[in-house]
């Protein structure tokens, strides 16, 4: 999981916190929940950087998945990732009570045994990141290296595929290029942007390192993230991805 920043109308530092305008002005982040193997986007919630969206994010990501614990979660340090894994994830118990007084407590949560769950924390200098390093937050450190073992993607805790992803969508999305005029002016139409080039690439988009080669040399065609993921079993063109029901209604 990982966040990605754009603004709409103007930057953060030009907004006026008392102007109710500006409200939907400023800072825009993605973020995203995606699956290195098969190079699928799992989630995308665009809005402000905050506890909320990133919740929102976790719980669709749960839901998706039939609510089964992923091989490995990872993401940067932002904190309410932390929390938002154990609200989804976690097994719900029953607190002791301090003392014979008082109200009981409320049943807490802690995490399976089975979820595992690793940050990757980026040392910067000037700017740049000169070092990073690891730690598990929940799980491990011997279930997070067997992981990686079986992992298809690296052998490493890293969330260089999602960077990829985010450079990809930056050029799909000529509103969150950088250093541009083509920024968004209005909310709600770069929030339905990102909607957009983002679940159209799971189904429209071939990914040149999902391509598999056969033993005479030779290559299967192109496949898309949802391909991959056996979702379809062929490319979509863009009018098939918008002409296609969003949900299927009884007849009854």
């Amino acid at each position: 999981m990982d966040e990605k920043w754009a603004f709409v109308a103007k930057k953060a530092q030009h907004c006026d916190p008392d102007d109710p305008a500006d409200q939907r002005c400023g800072d825009n982040w993605d973020h995203v929940a995606y699956d290195p193997e098969h190079k699928l986007v799992l989630s995308v919630v665009p809005g402000k950087r905050t506890k909320a969206n990133a919740c929102r994010l976790v719980e669709e990501l749960h839901r998706r998945t039939g609510g089964r614990p992923m091989r490995l979660i990872t993401s940067d340090e932002y904190k309410p990732y932390r929390e938002a894994i154990l609200e989804a994830y976690g097994e719900p118990f029953a607190r002791q009570r301090q003392g014979s007084r008082g109200r009981h407590p409320k049943p807490g949560r802690r995490p399976p045994e089975n979820l595992l769950y690793a940050a990757v924390h980026k040392h910067r200098k000037k700017g740049r990141v000169v070092r990073v390093s690891t730690h598990v937050i929940y799980g491990t450190e011997q279930a997070l290296e067997e992981a990686l073992k079986h992992s298809a993607c690296s052998q490493h805790l890293n969330i260089a595929f999602i960077e990829r992803y985010n450079g990809t969508d930056r050029h799909q999305n000529a509103r969150k290029t950088r250093k541009t005029y083509r920024f968004s002016k209005d909310w709600d139409f770069h929030n339905a942007a990102t909607y957009f080039t983002t679940y159209s690439y799971n189904f429209c988009w071939p990914v040149r390192t999902l391509r598999r080669r056969h033993a005479d040399g030779t290559w299967e065609p192109p496949r898309t993230p949802a391909m991959a993921a056996g979702l379809t079993d062929h490319v979509w063109t863009l009018e098939e991805w918008l002409m296609h029901p969003v949900a299927v209604r009884s007849s009854a």
